[in-house]
């Protein structure tokens, strides 16, 4: 065998050691990102004082409270923008598809027999026949029978209107 070629087993093993390196490298950062969440937490949220009476309490609730509205009110704002923002994203792509339009590719004409078309959409394990007959009803053609006069023959119904042209010129 060449040099250029790898075994399977050592190709399994290369892709193992690469797992393994980055099953690392996601602890590693999982890990970080939640020190960097505890620091977060204990720097800006530190943890409240309930010691006291009611009144201290009740205090301590109403605040919270307040600072609860003031986010939700934020967040819901920031939600609205965002919501805008990805509607325009939306318009502006419409209006990109709309200004370049769509290609469409030059397809290549092809010919090829109805049995080979299903053979190839159905794959070569099915066998297509093509007698479209052989499974059609059989059905027997009435003969509609017109009244005679209706039909008649077409040069006496000539021959009829120009007499009567005759007729209306002479009076």
């Amino acid at each position: 065998m060449s040099e250029k070629k790898m075994t399977s087993s050592r190709r399994h093993h290369l892709k193992s050691l690469v797992l393994q390196v980055a099953q690392t490298w996601l602890e590693k950062e999982r890990k970080e990102r939640e020190e960097a969440k505890e620091a977060y937490m204990a720097e800006n949220c530190p943890p409240p004082d309930t010691s006291g009476d009611q009144a201290t309490l009740m205090e301590l609730c109403k605040k919270i409270h307040a600072a609860i509205d003031k986010i939700d009110e934020e967040r819901y704002d920031i939600e609205a923008k965002v919501q805008k923002a990805d509607k325009e994203i939306e318009d502006l792509k419409i209006k990109v598809v709309d200004l370049v339009g769509v290609k469409k590719p030059a397809l290549k004409k092809v010919r090829m027999s109805a049995d080979a078309m299903l053979k190839a959409l159905l794959g070569s394990k099915h066998t297509v026949n093509m007698d479209l007959r052989a499974n059609l009803k059989q059905v027997k053609k009435e003969v509609k029978e017109e009244p005679a006069e209706a039909v008649g023959d077409w040069r006496k119904n000539i021959e009829d209107k120009a007499d009567r042209k005759k007729m209306f010129e002479s009076s």
